[in-house]
């Protein structure tokens, strides 16, 4: 088992090289001094009948990168939504924080949410700059808007939140595409070797318990750990979603 991991800011926490690209110019952090910005927000958005999926009019956008603190505004979206079970739509970019990302997927199992991923385009930001559109999107809807499927990758912080959903799809012509994860400390640059070897495998067995808890195939960290460099992309098709249960279904 030989997983890569991340340190973050001398606190162990795990991040992976993220291929979605980020809106252009970043956003505005989302909380007070030290939130990083293009940290993960959620909002509700709805739209015409069947937006997101057969009989899904309404849905909550998950947009940003998974931080330390991202768990904290998930909670807040789902507890504003008086035990409705709205799915959750992601849209993940960056190097996120995997721990978080575990743990957001547990949250929505313990929910009994169901996930997808897409863009939510909200109509009210059109001709409007990033910061601005970020501005409408901070209280949490709802935004009339409309799904964006087109050229969707899917990365292993998407991968991981998706997992957490009861039932999880992924829309025709999406890539699943994933990548190795890597030891980072931003406070002392360097990770010693055993330091390092104690990690992959604390960390590693952590995924793994994950996975199995959530119903998906163990498999999957085995294909990332074949992969020799960290940073070099593999695209699984369609046909492994499936066997290696990341989606409940086929792709609609």
């Amino acid at each position: 088992m030989s997983v890569r991991v991340v340190i973050f800011g001398g606190l162990m926490a795990i991040a992976a090289a993220g291929f979605a690209q980020a809106p252009t110019p970043q956003r505005p952090p989302v909380g007070g001094i030290g939130s990083p910005a293009d940290a993960m927000i959620f909002y509700v958005a709805r739209g015409a009948a069947d937006a997101c999926g057969q009989n899904c009019s309404e849905w909550i956008a998950a947009e940003g990168t998974v931080q330390w603190d991202t768990h904290k505004r998930l909670l807040a979206i789902l507890d504003r939504q008086a035990g409705r079970k709205l799915p959750v739509v992601i849209h993940s970019w960056g190097e996120s924080n995997l721990n978080v990302a575990t743990s957001l997927g547990r949250i929505l199992r313990d929910r009994g949410i169901d996930t997808t991923a897409g863009r939510t385009e909200v109509e009210a930001c059109s001709g409007k700059g990033e910061a601005e559109c970020f501005a409408l999107k901070r209280p949490g809807g709802p935004l009339e808007a409309k799904m964006n499927t087109g050229d969707l990758t899917c990365d292993l912080t998407c991968v991981l939140l998706l997992a957490g959903g009861v039932h999880r799809s992924l829309p025709a012509g999406a890539k699943v595409i994933v990548s190795g994860m890597f030891i980072r400390n931003r406070l002392a640059p360097n990770v010693n070797d055993e330091q390092r070897e104690s990690l992959t495998a604390r960390f590693g067995e952590q995924f793994r318990l994950y996975l199995r808890d959530m119903g998906v195939e163990t498999e999957l960290l085995d294909i990332i750990d074949r992969n020799p460099e960290p940073r070099r992309r593999i695209e699984l098709p369609p046909s492994e979603w499936l066997r290696l249960r990341i989606v409940t279904a086929a792709s609609l």
